[in-house]
């Protein structure tokens, strides 16, 4: 049996495991509690991977920051905003091994993605984390 998400009628979304004639066992990505449910109280979620459900299971901010941050330097990145920042363009421009193309491109993923923001650090254009960056940033360094 393929796997599928499936919701009930609370709108609460499960990942269905196994189908049998009256229930399934369905499991719920955000605690990985196995229950088994009626079918009729279960309606597929169209166009919804089960994989993406079941990255349900790690916070919100970490799964973005996970799929914005493609390099480890763009991760370096974020962990010298989280110990130094803000920190300003110029400063990691001449701090860091970044050209200014790739600096820039880095920027405008992690700008794009809400994990950094545009600040002004001693007069000049920088960047900070935002609260979510920030969060996500720390669990990852726990």
């Amino acid at each position: 049996m393929t796997r599928q998400t499936v919701a009930d009628k609370d709108g609460t979304t499960y990942i269905l495991e196994k189908r049998s004639s009256e229930s399934s066992r369905v499991r719920n990505p955000d605690t990985g509690e196995r229950l088994h449910l009626p079918n009729v109280e279960l309606e597929p979620v169209s166009g919804e991977s089960p994989l993406v459900t079941a990255a349900q299971a790690v916070p919100a901010d970490v799964r973005t920051l996970l799929t914005a941050v493609h390099t480890e330097r763009a991760l370096g990145l974020l962990i010298e905003l989280k110990q130094d920042g803000p920190l300003s363009v110029r400063a990691i421009m001449g701090q860091y091994d970044l050209c200014e193309s790739d600096l820039h491109g880095i920027l405008g993923e992690l700008q794009a993605a809400g994990i950094i923001a545009e600040t002004t650090v001693i007069g000049e254009r920088g960047y900070e984390l935002t609260p979510d960056g920030a969060g996500a940033v720390e669990r990852l360094t726990q």
